[in-house]
């Protein structure tokens, strides 16, 4: 049981101008997407983007906020989610193992993004999507915030966001 009682202190407080950078990135963010979408009558909305705003505006620093993982993490994982739906149609037990499925996949190409997790759910849950949706919403998607967020998150002295794109497999292992 005492794996569980926690004991670690709560992270400190954000600063004023974070606030403020989490709240601009969600919001031109979303809004730009919702933009485009209405100019081009393309649907580039998803829930999980919603998610993928925390990170990128509340976390960057994390590796789980670098473009890397955002855009390889939801395209892996909603292809996983397409081929699962296409293949064994919108059952329960297809939601969980495409979800299992996505993580594992997710981690054996180095870019876990949780919010990823989420778009095999999607999928099978809308039941009617194909291959183009790889593109319009999740490419174009993904790389509209990993744009977002390298305006926003390199606004202020001292900032420097992506920490890497590709990452250096020399010194990982």
């Amino acid at each position: 049981m005492r794996k569980f009682s926690g004991g670690g202190a709560l992270p400190p407080k954000v600063k004023f101008i974070e606030l403020l950078r989490g709240f601009t990135g969600g919001v031109v963010g979303i809004w730009g997407l919702f933009f485009i979408s209405s100019l081009t009558q393309y649907p580039l909305l998803m829930a999980p983007f919603g998610a993928t705003c925390v990170i990128l505006f509340a976390a960057s620093a994390s590796p789980l906020a670098q473009p890397r993982n955002v855009i390889g993490g939801h395209f892996i994982s909603a292809l996983i989610g397409l081929v699962a739906f296409l293949v064994f149609g919108d059952a329960p037990w297809v939601m969980a193992v495409s979800v299992g499925l996505a993580i594992s996949a997710m981690q054996f190409f180095r870019v876990v993004h949780p919010p990823a997790g989420a778009n095999p759910i999607v999928i099978i849950l809308a039941g009617s999507y194909h291959f183009d949706f790889l593109i319009f919403p999740v490419l174009f998607g993904s790389l509209f915030l990993v744009g977002i967020a390298s305006l926003i998150n390199n606004i202020g002295i001292g900032k420097k966001w992506p920490i890497y794109w590709y990452g250096s497999s020399s010194k990982q292992q």
